[in-house]
């Protein structure tokens, strides 16, 4: 009599490709993507480049799913958005690295840097409270966590539009690049009071309120009752916090070897075809937010919005507190200065986002509507972008 508690082979296998799909996809891609390029099929290797990043940058935001449930709020959301962000600045920075070869590499990266809050607080916001509106009707997070992130992402927001508005004064070139860094200095010291602010003296500021932990913890127990530990055999649920970190940081290396065949190929398409410099930075903003995506779903199906808002907001506020300082330090050694002139568009889209974010979070409370209003002012950007040069 053959024993049944046996699991087969062949369920073996499926539970293997459920665990490491985007592993074992990252990996195809990757060697597509080398192939590719190598033998001059630019098109193939710009898409397989972009599927690899993809997917290797979920593996990433599944580890780091796993280190921010082992530690508490703020610093459990710290571990996602600096995990995305690092993608972002690697992709960027490769762009960067192409600026050399014309100013709509350069034009490009100022797109990805504004295109990564829009996508931010409005696809990632806007899919994640639509679909947990559609599941509870109504979802609540402290009210105190988006006021100060909307505070904090309007003061950055205008900060980035004084360079922008010295590009129109009579003597704008050394006056804008002095201007630009300065305010990434002022950015740069901005986040550090904010750093504080989040980590020690207000960490109340961006904990989950009574009523919603309490919806939350009801429904993990009726999980825990029904579901057994699905990853327990996740090999990077096994390993220690350390051993995550350096598995993250190596994923991210690997991201950054295959973004220089993804800037390189894909940059010669965008000027080969005319694609503007806003809708691919719209495209890259889209691949680094694509893993935070299906850990913000996941979190507003388990009830869970405070997470939401935290990866949202939290992420949006590095890309601009941290991502444009950095860049401004990497450009030289790409050979180009990176000035802070963003254009009309991306800067009234930006502004224009945070009070769309101010507004439908200021109350505590979310519903689909609210997620559906940030989809429809995303796909109305989109329009713009793609015919805007």
């Amino acid at each position: 009599m053959s024993d049944t508690s046996e699991p087969s082979s062949d369920s073996k296998i499926q539970e293997f490709l459920e665990d490491y799909w985007d592993l074992l996809s990252g990996v195809v891609f990757a060697l597509g993507a080398f192939l590719f390029h190598h033998s001059g099929h630019g098109y193939l290797s710009t898409l397989f480049s972009g599927l690899a990043i993809a997917s290797f940058s979920f593996t990433v935001s599944e580890i780091a799913e796993i280190l921010a449930e082992r530690l508490q709020e703020p610093f459990a959301s710290f571990v996602l958005t600096f995990s995305a962000v690092a993608v972002e600045i690697l992709l960027l920075f490769m762009i960067l690295l192409e600026g050399s070869h014309g100013a709509h590499a350069l034009e490009t990266v100022k797109g990805g840097i504004i295109s990564a809050v829009i996508v931010d607080l409005n696809v990632l916001l806007g899919i994640a409270v639509f679909v947990g509106g559609l599941r509870f009707k109504e979802q609540e997070h402290n009210e105190d966590t988006s006021s100060t992130y909307t505070t904090i992402l309007l003061v950055a927001s205008v900060a980035l539009l004084v360079p922008s508005l010295l590009h129109y004064s009579k003597n704008s070139g050394d006056s804008l690049m002095t201007a630009s860094y300065i305010i990434a200095a002022l950015l740069v010291v901005y986040y550090v009071t904010i750093f504080i602010f989040q980590t020690k003296t207000h960490i109340h500021f961006f904990k989950a309120t009574a009523r919603s932990r309490i919806f939350r913890l009801r429904r993990k127990r009726a999980q825990e009752r029904n579901e057994e530990e699905e990853d327990e055999d996740y090999i990077f649920e096994r390993l220690p916090n350390i051993a995550n970190f350096f598995a993250i940081f190596f994923l991210i290396f690997l991201i950054g070897i295959i973004a220089e065949i993804f800037a390189s190929d894909g940059m010669k398409i965008a000027n080969d075809y005319g694609i503007s410099a806003a809708l691919a930075g719209l495209v890259i903003a889209i691949i680094s937010v694509s893993p935070e995506l299906f850990t913000a779903v996941k979190a507003a199906k388990s009830d869970q919005i405070q997470r939401v808002v935290n990866i949202a907001m939290g992420a949006s506020t590095v890309s601009i507190l941290l991502t444009v300082p950095i860049l401004m330090i990497l450009a030289p050694f790409a050979g180009v200065h990176l000035s802070l002139d963003f254009n009309s568009l991306q800067i009234g889209a930006l502004i224009l986002t945070i009070i769309l974010a101010w507004k439908t979070t200021d109350n505590g409370e979310t519903n689909y509507v609210e997620g559906i209003s940030h989809l429809m002012f995303f796909f109305a950007y989109a329009v713009i972008a793609a015919f805007y040069h």
